[in-house]
């Protein structure tokens, strides 16, 4: 069998697989766990956590719709505080590499976590999700507006320093995503995690109501990867030297091979793991054996590709 260099980099953070599972997922990963070793993938991309505990939001929080799902969550957790407390220690004894994802309802609150975080052993990256509503601004999403993208990842900078490359997790949900990505870059972002969740809404035909408890939700699952390829794609395109996290309804080898090509270094797998527990060890198997038989030696060598087959037409 030929010989492969499967790892990957995202900012300074070197991983020895492209394959993460997608923040929200699988929890601080002991459900998976149960299922095969957390350290045989990329990193485990913790839930988001906030600075204080939450119930999340009323039931029902979940619908199955075509090729997909809807979640409203509320980003229910237990606080930063208990998270440093438990769960990265877990990690730790796992031998798994953690990116801990956090979110916030200020600037503020951003900076806080990231505050925490800095002298905490073990971590190898700070995905920020500014997909969250900016209590400052009305409930308006962090991602969807330049400035307050910016304002969040430069004060998470100035927090951290260099110590641990930052990650801005953007949202689908806007007209120019290239222009949010160049800003949040120029706040101080070393990699991007794109796409979040797709806003969505199913109405229940016995009420005639919103189904979910929160009323919209977001969107995940095979139906929405068409959205992330072509978002990776066009920030790619625009800023070819920054790495890309990408996600959005991956669910075998030939899916994260598609969105590599488009233009991600690592890929995240998040809701076929509610079908397969063990859906990220077979992604990672698939796409190990169609980069082999398409003959790379590397993994950066495919990061990208479908860009250069282009120019060569």
């Amino acid at each position: 069998m030929s010989s492969l260099d499967f790892s990957t980099t995202l900012g300074n953070a070197w991983f020895p697989s492209p394959i993460f599972t997608a923040s929200g997922c699988a929890s601080s990963g002991r459900e998976l766990a149960q299922f095969f070793p957390l350290h045989d993938l990329g990193a485990v991309v913790t839930k988001s956590v906030m600075s204080k505990a939450r119930n999340g939001r009323p039931t029902p929080r979940m619908a199955e719709t075509p090729s997909g799902m809807l979640n409203s969550i509320g980003l229910q957790g237990p606080g930063i505080d208990a998270f440093i407390a438990k769960d990265i220690p877990y990690l730790v004894s796992q031998k798994a590499r953690i990116i801990v994802s956090i979110a916030g309802e200020t600037v503020e609150e951003y900076s806080t976590l990231a505050r925490k975080l800095r002298s905490v052993s073990g971590i190898s990256a700070v995905e920020v999700n500014i997909s969250c509503p900016n209590v400052e601004n009305r409930g308006l999403v962090f991602a969807c507006d330049p400035e307050a993208s910016r304002r969040v990842i430069d004060g998470v900078r100035r927090t951290l320093g260099g110590e641990l490359p930052i990650i801005a997790k953007l949202s689908p949900d806007v007209t120019d995503l290239v222009s949010i990505a160049k800003g949040v870059v120029d706040a101080g972002a070393d990699a991007l995690a794109l796409i979040n969740t797709v806003l969505g809404m199913v109405i229940n035909l016995d009420t005639l109501r919103p189904h979910l408890g929160g009323k919209t939700g977001g969107l995940s699952g095979p139906a929405i990867r068409p959205i992330a390829v072509r978002a990776v794609y066009q920030v790619h395109d625009a800023m070819p030297k920054i790495p890309i996290l990408g996600m959005g309804g991956i669910s075998s080898g030939r899916d994260a091979l598609e969105i590599i090509a488009a233009g991600a270094s690592g890929v995240s797998i998040g809701t076929a793991s509610f079908g397969n527990p063990t859906a990220l060890i077979k992604i990672q198997d698939e796409l190990k054996d169609l980069l082999i038989a398409k003959g790379f030696t590397s993994l950066r060598d495919a990061v990208g590709y479908a860009h250069r087959a282009s120019e060569e037409e």
